[in-house]
């Protein structure tokens, strides 16, 4: 349990960071100016050599982008501690100036909206080393029990532009995928995401491994994982699932991933449709940190234990007949890697949705009852002491409580809805309407409102935007009661669940107190059904 507290604890401390004002680079990183929004990246041809030993990596990437309007200049990024050697255009090379992690190219001559063009970037340095990933980004430089390098990185938040230079923005992915070349001393393994397509010896102690992913990707989503690998194929109904562990853990790991993977795909594919990235298959990939959700690429560290790192993050022991990181992480795939936020401030968007497929995960294998008592567990973890949303331009997150916050609105949704097949066609349909976009929490509002056909803008603004939950007041009224919802936003409206006595009545409050036609002798033979809506009751 001490290792969830440390989470929680650093998790605090990045909502620290988060109340301090923006600063330029926040800016460079976070905002959408001309320089950013003048093209849209079509792919990325990755080639780099890690050095272990010196944890220095070379190489370069050659950027393929279309014009979407007349530009002389525009803006990639790349840490201001890498070094920049050259960058090539129709092999002229490029003047650039820096200014913190942006980096400006300036053309000899005006780029032509629709034409499509190509950089290619040069560049070496030591990257940040990640002093706790996959919360603080950056490379992580292990070693396994045979003292073997074993290497991730994990960047979320921070940015790919960490390690490589790229338009470092979730708000453009390239269209048409990319390649990932990674040279890394003989005797090792690099896994990346996507197809692994060769791998060639360079005759200079160092062996390249080759990747290609043909599906859009979002930046902090690339990856590289070296170490002494092995791999373990099979399929499950038509999909390719491919797990590349450390050779000391291979039979291990070939009975733990049995008891989850093919659930976990059997349920979501159920509840939110066809894996998204087929074309590139499903992975699992052992890392040196706890885990990370690298699309069709997924980063594993939990260390073959149920549970996360063998304890239950809902308390319930429900979390322990699975295994966090597998279930989790997998869950991106859809929301997250299939569906991503436009700017982090909505990271909600990825989170919340993901941290409720564990929740119809354990529905799926367990049922709803015990589901039910697995989301409610974890609310007790919810803080509710900052907004969910972020701020947006500044490449802020919001608090942490997109997760377990995320997830409970989501699960009082469901039970606004009050029909099961209705919120999985809702469900299924919000994931596959949106399949490989890029969206924002307005795009989410204005679908749910349509697909349940009720103005739940004040239910999500209330949830997302504020801190205090809806408070549902009840008070006595002659032989009866009333009731009313005291929340922040205006004209909010949702019904919700009681028992009395033995009945079960359905109240449609408002923000105005209404009369109960149900006669009742006292308050407390009223008991609200607080674990179907995440409210508090008054």
């Amino acid at each position: 349990m001490h290792k969830i507290l440390f989470l929680f604890l650093f998790i605090v401390g990045l909502q620290t960071g988060f109340s301090q004002e923006p600063t330029r680079r926040d800016t460079l990183m976070g905002g959408l100016p001309f320089e950013r929004t003048s093209f849209d990246v079509l792919r990325y041809n990755i080639a780099i050599q890690i050095t272990p030993e010196t944890k220095k990596i070379a190489g370069h990437n050659e950027i393929i982008f279309k014009v979407v309007a007349n530009t002389q200049k525009i803006q990639i990024d790349l840490f201001e501690n890498m070094v920049i050697d050259s960058i090539l255009w129709n092999a002229n090379k490029l003047s650039f100036k820096r200014e913190y992690d942006a980096v400006f190219l300036k053309f000899p001559t005006i780029l032509e909206k629709e034409s499509i063009q190509a950089i290619k970037v040069y560049y070496h340095g030591t990257p940040i080393i990640a002093k706790n990933a996959p919360w603080d980004g950056g490379f992580v430089f292990a070693t396994d029990s045979n003292k073997k390098p074993f290497i991730g990185v994990a960047v979320q938040g921070t940015g790919a532009s960490l390690w490589c230079p790229v338009k470092d923005s979730q708000s453009d992915e390239p269209d048409h995928g990319v390649s990932i070349k990674v040279a890394v001393p003989d005797g090792l393994m690099n896994v990346s995401n996507g197809r692994f397509v060769g791998s060639e010896k360079l005759n200079n102690g160092y062996t390249r491994w080759d990747w290609e992913v043909k599906n859009p990707i979002n930046a902090y989503n690339i990856t590289i994982n070296v170490g002494d690998y092995v791999s373990i194929h099979d399929t499950h109904n038509g999909l390719d699932l491919d797990y590349y562990v450390l050779r000391e853990n291979k039979e291990k790991a070939i009975k733990h991933f049995e008891d989850d993977v093919k659930p976990m795909l059997d349920c979501f594919q159920s509840k939110f449709g066809k894996y998204p990235f087929w074309e590139d298959g499903y992975k699992l990939v052992e890392s040196p940190y706890l885990g990370m959700e690298h699309q069709s690429a997924v980063a594993y560290g939990n260390k073959y234990r149920k549970g996360y790192l063998g304890t239950d993050t809902s308390g319930t022991g429900i979390g322990m007949k699975f295994d966090f990181i597998t279930i989790h992480e997998s869950g991106h795939e859809w929301f997250g890697n299939s569906i991503t936020s436009k700017d982090i401030a909505d990271m909600w968007i990825h989170e919340g949705f993901t941290t409720y497929t564990e929740t119809v995960f354990v529905e799926c294998t367990q049922g709803y009852e015990e589901a039910m008592q697995y989301i409610n567990g974890q609310a007790k973890r919810v803080q509710n002491n900052k907004p969910i949303i972020g701020q947006f331009g500044v490449n802020r997150q919001g608090s942490s409580d997109m997760y377990y916050k995320g997830a409970l609105l989501l699960n009082t949704l469901r039970h606004i809805v009050n029909d099961d097949a209705k919120w999985w066609s809702v469900l299924l349909n919000y994931s596959e309407t949106y399949k490989k976009q890029i969206i924002d929490t307005d795009t989410v509002i204005a679908f749910f409102n349509q697909a349940i056909e009720k103005n739940l803008t004040p239910v999500f603004k209330q949830y997302l935007n504020h801190t205090a939950l809806p408070v549902l007041e009840i008070k006595p009224y002659k032989k009866s009661f009333q009731y009313r919802w005291k929340t922040d936003e205006i004209n909010f409206e949702i019904p919700v669940d009681v028992v009395i006595g033995a009945k079960l009545v359905r109240l449609n409050g408002t923000n105005q107190w209404t009369k109960s036609n149900e006669k009742i002798s006292k308050l407390d033979v009223i008991q609200v059904l607080t674990d179907r809506f995440y409210i508090k009751v008054k």
